[in-house]
């Protein structure tokens, strides 16, 4: 999957911009972390299991903070992400915060993961429109 991923990453670049590298540093987060499953794994086992179940719930999602994703991702991981994308690890630290509790809670719309919940690339397209 990971040359459909490049080949869909160099065109959401090419069509949607700076927003289309925002999906592009998505898809590699999800993929380098397990996919949505193991996202949600990652934030249960640092800590952050009401946050993230707020996400995938039908409730309001809870805010993270770019600190508390570092943490959690670890630095090292959001280091190496942000030169592959060309971008400050900060800057990526506090767009991952952002956009995280949204992109999960598309992934979920029925308030549970599913078989269907690992669609990252229609849902980012849907969400990045």
């Amino acid at each position: 999957m990971g040359l459909l991923d490049g080949i869909a990453g160099q065109v959401l670049g090419k069509v949607m911009g700076d927003k289309g590298n925002m999906a592009q540093v998505a898809i590699e987060m999800f993929n380098q972390n397990g996919g949505l499953t193991g996202i949600l794994d990652k934030f249960k086992d640092g800590g952050m299991a009401e946050q993230a179940a707020s996400w995938v719930g039908k409730g309001e999602n809870m805010p993270i903070s770019a600190e508390q994703i570092s943490g959690i991702l670890g630095n090292s991981a959001i280091v190496e992400m942000a030169a592959k994308f060309g971008l400050d690890p900060d800057t990526l630290s506090s767009l991952i915060a952002e956009h995280l509790p949204t992109v999960v809670d598309k992934l979920t719309p029925d308030g549970k993961v599913s078989a269907d919940s690992g669609n990252m690339l229609s849902t980012l397209l849907s969400i990045l429109k």
